[in-house]
């Protein structure tokens, strides 16, 4: 050794053995090459340097400090370090800083300049860093940065560390960022051993497939699968979907919507609800239950589809949309029930489709054909077909194959126009109304005539091969019969009471739905799950609470004048009397939390 160190070392021994040796409350210095005085500039202190061997080494109840240069103030066991500092907790903490203070008594330290502090699992990156270490917790305000292993890193204004449960708590524009994924909230608390992440306030999630929207939600950020609640929604490029609980996947880009859903496709101009769906993205599928509701909307009037279960496939181009189980359609001119509505968009058709409910065993059992109603005319058949322009969604044409039937009402109610055959075909205007309606193969009819004065003039009955029905006017202007077989016109007195309906007649006017809220009427009552949902948000407590303040306030009364205490100089403003705290991070939540 030098004897340059031997002498300062003496010269620590003598004037400070007492102070640092007799307990190991005490900061305790281990090493330093040099010791020299300068009561000018530090009145009462020892400044401690480094040699060419090594940095100081100061030790205190478990942490172990290095720095080029250490400002020590015996009277109030409080050290500056400064220069390439190293704070060692065990194995678990690793700090790193330019500038260090701290104190035995309260055993608080402030770091600052290019600040990291590591633990097994993640790095803390900040300007100014507060380490509290009877409560094992870190702390920055003025903008941090984490490292957490695979989870990526996380940025925030505001961000505390709690060592012993190992949680994050980020506060005022958070981002997290991992692979393509980029996590924005203003609340954010995240567990450094599940790398679950609990996001408070208006949040996205953003992938390259999609955007997850909430103000509480949840995110596994390993295995990237999480819960959205509370203004949820998730953006698939042309498709939008929203519920009061939203479970996603996005590694499969999957996503299941409970309760009040809405899926917005822009694209095709579409909106399906209901209370329960399924998303997949991959697979430009997608299925709602519970009231599920499809509506295509268009210029002048939208059409609505509603049945038990709804499934939407396939590109938007070539897309495919089912309704399953007491289908029903409506527009403001067009109604229409099915047990099932298969609608493709490519080629324009909508076919109504029934399995059948006919009871051999009940002679009053009815087989409850497709059915389709069009201003005043009710239409049935085993399968009903409606074609439209896949470009302009214009109705085209509509056929009813096997078993057609025509049903109207006389316009005084004296009875009812019938026509049945084999066959419809039924051709549309620009407008979306019937022109012309052909019945083909073993028509029948009955229609009753009426003069301009609308007096009944008789009652028609005729067979023929087949019919073709013009109308004007939503009223029937002419009908022509062709290859009739016989008929006759009658007057009504001389009419036959009991041929007045065709075979097969089945008036069904009390089924149609002549509102969107029609279409609900037959329902079940509807019970929703209640969403137990995540906790509310537990905003950070004060850093500088009442206990640290006791601390601080301890080591101010060691030293001999309270002007002189280093203990509590670089906390933040108004927090160094007590009753006087300033609020250093945002500590109101959101309102109406779920």
């Amino acid at each position: 050794m030098k004897p340059s160190h031997l002498l300062y070392i003496l010269l620590f021994v003598g004037f400070g053995q007492s102070q640092f040796c007799h307990a190991q409350k005490k900061i305790k210095i281990e090493y330093t090459g040099f010791l020299t005085f300068d009561e000018e500039k530090y009145p009462g202190a020892k400044i401690l340097t480094r040699d060419d061997s090594q940095q100081v080494h100061i030790i205190h109840g478990g942490i172990n400090m290095w720095c080029d240069q250490a400002i020590h103030y015996g009277n109030e066991d409080f050290v500056e370090a400064y220069g390439n500092v190293i704070i060692k907790q065990g194995d678990t903490i690793n700090m790193t800083s330019k500038y260090v203070e701290y104190s035995g008594i309260s055993q608080l330290a402030f770091a600052s300049g290019d600040v990291v502090l590591e633990n097994p699992d993640s790095k803390i990156s900040s300007d100014t860093l507060y380490f509290d270490r009877l409560k094992q917790q870190a702390f920055y305000r003025n903008g941090g940065h984490v490292q957490i292993d695979s989870s990526g890193t996380i940025t925030s204004k505001i961000g505390r560390y709690y060592m012993d449960t190992k949680k994050y708590q980020f506060v005022e524009d958070v981002v997290l960022k991992s692979d393509s994924t980029v996590v924005n909230s203003n609340y954010f608390d995240f567990y450094d051993e599940t790398k679950h992440a609990y996001l408070f306030g208006p949040s996205t999630i953003t992938t390259p497939e999609s955007v997850t929207y909430c103000e509480k939600g949840f995110y596994d950020t390993e295995t990237k699968i999480g819960y959205a609640l509370k203004k949820a929604k998730i953006d698939y490029e042309n498709r939008t979907v929203e519920g009061d609980s939203l479970y996603f996947d996005n590694n499969t880009s999957f996503a299941s919507a409970t309760n009040n859903i809405t899926v917005t496709d822009t694209l095709n101009k579409s909106i399906v609800r209901g209370h329960y769906a399924e998303v997949f993205k991959e697979k430009d599928s997608m299925f709602i239950t519970k009231r599920a509701l499809a509506i295509t909307v268009q210029q002048k009037d939208s059409i609505y589809i509603h049945a038990d279960t709804l499934m939407v496939t396939g590109k938007p181009e070539k897309r495919i949309t089912r309704a399953f189980r007491n289908a029903r359609l409506f527009k403001s001119d067009m109604s229409a029930k099915a047990d099932s509505i298969h609608s493709n968009q490519e080629t324009g058709l909508t076919q109504l489709i029934n399995i059948s409910k006919f009871d051999s065993n009940d002679a009053f059992s009815v087989k409850r054909k497709p059915i389709l109603w069009n201003i005043e005319n009710q239409m049935t058949g085993d399968t009903i077909h409606l074609k439209s322009n896949p470009k302009t969604e214009k109705l085209d044409s509509l056929i009813v194959f096997d078993n057609a039937f025509i049903i109207s009402k006389d316009t005084l109610d004296a009875g009812y126009n019938q026509i049945n055959g084999k066959k419809l075909i039924g051709l549309f205007d620009e407008d979306n109304e019937l022109y012309q309606v052909d019945v083909l193969r073993n028509a029948q009819s009955i229609y009753y005539f009426r003069n301009d004065e609308n007096e009944l003039v008789g009652i028609d009955k005729s067979k023929s091969g087949s019919i073709i029905i013009f109308i004007t006017d939503r009223e029937i202007e002419e009908v022509r019969k062709i290859n009739q077989i016989d008929g006759d016109i009658y007057p009504e007195s001389k009419y036959p009471k009991n041929e007045k309906l065709l075979k097969g007649f089945d008036w069904r006017d009390d089924e149609r739905p002549r509102s969107v809220e029609d279409l609900f009427k037959d329902d079940p009552p509807l019970v929703l799950p209640v969403i137990k949902g995540l906790e509310d948000y537990v905003p950070q407590e004060d850093f500088v609470d009442e206990d640290l303040l006791e601390r601080i306030k301890k080591a101010d009364s060691a030293a001999n004048s309270k002007e002189n205490s280093k203990a509590s100089r670089n906390l933040p403003k108004n927090v160094k009397k007590k009753g006087e705290k300033e609020k250093v991070y945002p500590k109101s939540v959101l309102d109406n939390q779920e």
